[in-house]
């Protein structure tokens, strides 16, 4: 009898060791999380890339990013708009993508890529289909892209065009840029020309006389934070998507305004 019960244990703890972990997957979408950010993949991805006119006044406001004048900041017209599932509310705002155009040999440019960053939202068109001008709508991934980017990967008429994409890391001339914004105790920092993964996902700031503040994300890469930061030499802790932080030490001096934008470190660098 001991013998028999003993086999039996065996056979079920064998039993149970063999069966793979089930998890779940609650909360879990996926339609979003093939788009994950902060994550680079060799691997092309299928999706469409429309354009806008050149006389398009989105490169002056900077788009849902917050980045300004996009040829100001130094962005030029490298730059694209995501559809939803790609933007994820701005945390992808800065990342840097490879795009090809594929299969259309009618109007694609063969052998060409660019190298585009998030700088803007396509926003969803519930009025249409996904299939049916609702270029942006979910699940859809979309890029729309400055005509003068598109035109260098295929020609103007194909319109809504078929491409492939891939995360890469970003690479900036100069070190990351602070602009600063607000009134009062209220404080608003741009983060912008961010090498490596290219999105921030945390961000501190540190006054002479106090600790290491954790900011807010505002929209896009703005981030703010109410305190009383005047008359103090500003320092920046940031942690990009990929999980590197950096820390730049006395990046605006004691005397700094609003409205001023200053240089500290950059990731890689």
């Amino acid at each position: 009898m001991l013998l028999l019960l003993l086999s039996l244990l065996v056979a079920f703890t064998l039993l149970i060791s063999s069966t793979p972990l089930v998890h779940s997957h609650y909360n879990w979408s996926p339609s979003y999380s093939s788009h994950a950010p902060s994550t680079f993949h060799s691997e092309w991805r299928p999706a469409r890339a429309t354009y806008y006119a050149a006389a398009d006044p989105r490169d002056i406001v900077g788009g849902a990013c917050g980045y300004g004048d996009l040829e100001r900041t130094g962005y030029g017209k490298a730059t694209a708009g995501l559809s939803t599932v790609l933007f994820h509310k701005g945390q992808i705002c800065g990342a840097c993508f490879e795009v090809r155009c594929v299969e259309d040999l009618r109007w694609c440019i063969p052998g060409t890529s660019i190298i585009l960053t998030a700088t803007n939202f396509c926003a969803p068109n519930y009025g249409f289909e996904v299939d049916g001008g609702g270029h942006c709508n979910p699940p859809n991934a979309h890029f729309v892209l400055p005509i003068e980017a598109f035109e260098k990967i295929a020609i103007w008429k194909a319109s809504n065009m078929p491409i492939q994409y891939r995360r890469i890391k970003c690479r900036k001339e100069g070190g990351v840029r602070f602009t600063i914004s607000g009134g009062g105790i209220f404080l608003s920092v741009l983060i912008s020309n961010v090498a490596g993964s290219g999105d921030i996902v945390a961000a501190k700031v540190k006054g002479s006389r106090t600790g290491w503040l954790p900011m807010g994300r505002n929209w896009g890469q703005n981030w703010h934070i109410n305190a009383d930061l005047k008359n103090q030499p500003l320092s920046f802790e940031m942690t990009s998507g990929d999980g590197v932080t950096l820390t730049s030490y006395n990046v605006a001096p004691k005397n700094w305004n609003f409205g001023q934008t200053f240089e500290g470190k950059q990731f890689g660098s």
